[in-house]
């Protein structure tokens, strides 16, 4: 049997945060991450943003809204990739395409994503492997966290056993052993739920650099009160919606912006600590946190300062590529699919069994 090379894949992220779009390069074959090629985030432009932001979390609106989204989500894609690869000598061989997550209920085996990887392959002429969460969900699975097989890949000379952070649009753990067991789940809210608070209280996009928080005072009562969520008492696997805590948030209500963006990151940070404590199954030496909430400093010192006893780092100070880490999660992942390669485990999503998933879109095919 011919031994499986790698080869360039490029991934597409788009964030629930709504800040944009992650695109990230690497080189590998669907085990090991032989190269790490340039990543680079696109804003939303502010239209898009807004007709984004009117259908997330709304699953039951009308086919027409959705189909004229991902028309103009897969141009601002395939814009996006063609401006990406305008000054590169490398020609990927397939793209990851995540698009953008709308709605996720593990309950429902429902998944949405909006983005359309048959218009990304006619747009770019580059094979496109997408729907990566519906086997799983078929399954049996949670459909999330997907990225375990990555951070396997990237902490492979690590000291373990280790827990690593993807502290997105909401917050998802990975946990590996000695021995190379994993699990992993999403642990709570993450940068949606205090990027959702300064929009609609400051109208900002985000708190830039914490600043907001680390001026505000906590309200320990209601931080209590949210940390009271039915959800961190179901043990994993477990997986969640980024408007999961929308209803629980509105607590919040009444203070000023700075105490809300102080309250919602301490929630935030607490979620994970409390997560850690409760359902890793050995404390990890050393926690590893990637994605956007690692540009929030407040937020790290919250994490950092309720895990005394964690060595608390970003993926720098690691050591580690963690610059678009879901968008290059989602480029192995493509790599895998492609080769045959299962894509989740019981440990993790909570599959019944190995799960191989997502679904290739070839225009050169297709055409033909």
């Amino acid at each position: 049997m011919d031994a499986i090379k790698p080869v360039w894949s490029l991934g597409i992220m788009s964030s629930t945060s709504l800040n944009g779009a992650d695109l990230a390069l690497i080189r590998t074959d669907g085990v090991d991450v032989n190269e790490f090629g340039p990543v680079r985030i696109f804003p939303y432009e502010e239209e898009l943003r807004q007709k984004i932001r009117s259908l997330q979390g709304k699953p039951d609106f009308p086919a027409s809204w959705k189909q004229e989204l991902d028309g103009e989500l897969t141009a601002f894609h395939a814009r996006c990739v063609e401006e990406f690869l305008e000054d590169s000598e490398i020609r990927p061989e397939v793209i990851g395409y995540h698009g953008h997550s709308l709605y996720h209920n593990p309950r429902e085996h429902c998944s949405l994503q909006a983005g359309s990887p048959e218009l990304l392959a006619k747009l770019t002429g580059i094979k496109v492997i997408s729907r990566f969460h519906q086997a799983d969900m078929l399954g049996g699975g949670q459909g999330n966290p997907m990225e375990a097989l990555y951070v396997n890949a990237l902490t492979a000379d690590m000291e373990k056993p280790l827990a690593f952070l993807n502290l997105s649009g909401i917050s998802s753990l990975v946990w590996i052993g000695a021995n190379g067991e994993t699990m992993g789940f999403d642990a709570g809210p993450g940068n949606a739920a205090i990027n959702d608070w300064v929009y609609k209280h400051g109208n900002m996009h985000m708190d830039y650099n914490g600043k907001l928080a680390i001026t505000g005072n906590i309200h320990p009562q209601i931080l209590n009160t949210l940390m009271k969520h039915k959800y961190f008492g179901m043990y994993p696997p477990k997986a969640i919606d980024r408007d999961y805590f929308k209803e629980k948030l509105e607590h919040l209500e009444g203070l000023s912006l700075e105490d809300g963006a102080a309250t919602v990151t301490a929630f935030v940070a607490e979620a994970v600590v409390y997560s850690m404590a409760l359902y890793l199954p050995e404390a990890p030496k050393q926690l590893i946190i990637c994605g956007g909430g690692t540009q929030n400093p407040t937020l790290l010192r919250f994490l950092r300062v309720r895990l005394p006893h964690v060595e608390v780092k970003t993926g720098s100070e690691a050591g580690i590529s963690c610059e678009g880490f879901s968008a290059a999660a989602y480029a192995f992942l493509a790599v895998r699919s492609l080769n045959h390669m299962p894509l989740s485990f019981p440990g993790v999503t909570g599959v019944a069994e190995p799960q191989m998933g997502g679904e290739i879109f070839d225009f050169v095919q297709n055409k033909a």
